[in-house]
């Protein structure tokens, strides 16, 4: 099918958010109020954050402030991936904390296995599928890549089955299949927005004070409390947690470490039961493509596809913009892919295309630190994959603002920062420089030229 044909009627806007289940906001804040601990960002990391103070100590006063609407950034605009990594997968990890990822797995795995608890004892319906994902090669080059671990899978207990092409292929049928790797428990499927709205709810049955369309614009410490300055009112809290992934941080240290990347997918009308029989998938995982320049896509709970990734865009000059949302140049090659790994769904158009900003850093992981004596925390740069891994992230903060030492916070991990960015305009130079060697990378069966070799030993490692 032509893709802009395909594309004609598709809404401009996130699936998930095109919802009459969106609950309606909560007020904003007006005047001043004070509180035990005031998180700011109502995405994953700020629900997940505020959710669990109170789990820990219920008697504490914890107040949530969203500039805008609860999961409405990249919280409301991903795929719905709740993956158990912690590290951005484990090559990553494996690269850079290779004495810790025994630890890390095992974490990583008891975090999934908790936030599946906490939707139950909670209620929170947000179609959670513990289907795992499929990892596809669709070249020769990425078999190897796929096979690489597995012996460390074997000795890490992970549950991971090697599938030829017959066997991917009776998974998903695609003809672009060569084989795979079925990640069977390590990642659920699930509605990224009925997550974020049903973790406001369960926070508000728990007494946290949600205040809506109050954005911080300052932040000014007295010594004891640590005031943030929304357009009509002050909330001053003895302890902060910051989850505000890329926008512009409230600590100025924040912005050399993390960049806004854009990220676009494309959803796709239900598919009836004759089309998704052509395609099997009768255990729902879901697949991503095993390129440097990648595609993710899964099963919605009323068969729809949801198409994304592939291109990464870094707009020079790093700036967050709501025009950035919508490329016409990336839909219409997203919908190529698609037609050209389903062939067989030719007739299927799309419904919605959108577009999100993704907090990425150097280690393709989220770092962690503190500031104002500790009564400060924040967790960002969780570069694509932080469904789950917000909930450790959460943890790990309230961690460092109790004092405790604990296991995730002795991890090297926590400890340990990325590489910064460089100023620009040498940033922008050296992102497009490296987004054109990863597109030329895979256009060579994977070869890496000498910069993306350079960055590899610079333990930089950028792939995707």
């Amino acid at each position: 099918m032509d893709p802009l044909k395909a594309l004609a009627d598709a809404e401009r806007k996130p699936y998930w958010l095109d919802s009459p289940a969106r609950p309606e906001p909560r007020p904003r804040l007006f005047g001043n109020t004070s509180a035990d601990l005031v998180v700011v960002g109502g995405g994953f990391s700020g629900l997940w954050t505020a959710l669990m103070a109170k789990e820990r100590d219920p008697s504490q006063d914890v107040v949530l402030l969203e500039g805008r609407r609860i999961g409405w950034a990249a919280t409301g605009r991903n795929g719905g991936f709740c993956m158990a990594t912690l590290t951005h997968g484990l090559a990553n990890g494996l690269e850079r904390w290779p004495e810790d990822i025994d630890r890390l797995e095992r974490m990583g795995v008891e975090n999934l296995d908790e936030i599946e608890r906490t939707l139950e004892r909670h209620g929170v319906d947000c179609s959670f599928e513990r289907t795992g994902e499929l990892h596809v090669a669709t070249e020769p080059w990425q078999l190897d890549g796929l096979n690489d671990h597995l012996d460390l899978i074997s000795d890490l207990g992970l549950d991971y089955v090697p599938l030829d092409r017959e066997q991917v292929r009776a998974e998903v049928n695609s003809p672009t299949y060569l084989g795979g790797l079925w990640e069977r428990s390590g990642c659920a499927m699930l509605d990224p927005a009925r997550l974020a709205w049903g973790l406001r709810e369960a926070c508000l049955r728990l007494g946290v004070r949600v205040y809506e369309r109050s954005p911080v614009r300052s932040m000014d410490d007295d010594g004891v409390t640590i005031g943030l300055r929304t357009p009509y009112g002050v909330a001053r809290g003895r302890r902060v947690a910051l989850g505000t992934g890329v926008f512009p941080p409230l600590l100025r240290r924040l912005k050399h470490f993390v960049v806004p990347v854009y990220d676009y997918a494309l959803m796709t009308e239900p598919l009836t039961d004759a089309q998704l029989a052509e395609v099997g998938w009768r255990n729902r995982q879901g697949v991503g493509d095993s390129g440097n320049q990648f595609h993710y896509y899964r099963l919605t709970d009323d068969n729809r596809v949801l198409w994304g990734g592939y291109d990464a865009v870094y707009y020079n000059g790093g700036l967050v913009k709501p025009e950035y949302e919508q490329r016409d140049e990336t839909f219409v090659k997203l919908a190529g892919h698609f037609y050209e790994t389903f062939p067989q769904l030719d007739g299927v158009r799309f419904t919605h295309r959108w577009g999100g900003v993704i907090d990425t850093c150097s280690r393709f992981s989220a770092f962690y630190g503190q500031a104002h004596g500790g009564r400060l925390a924040y967790a960002a740069g969780y570069t694509g994959m932080g469904v789950g891994a917000t909930r450790f992230g959460a943890n790990v903060m309230l961690d460092l603002l109790s004092g405790e030492r604990t296991e995730r916070t002795e991890l090297r991990m926590v400890k340990e920062k990325p590489f910064p960015f460089p100023p620009e305009p040498v940033r922008s130079g050296v992102i497009q420089f490296t987004r054109w060697s990863i597109a030329q990378a895979d256009q060579h069966q994977g070869r890496r030229n000498l910069w993306l070799r350079t960055l590899d030993r610079m333990g930089l490692g950028f792939d995707s």
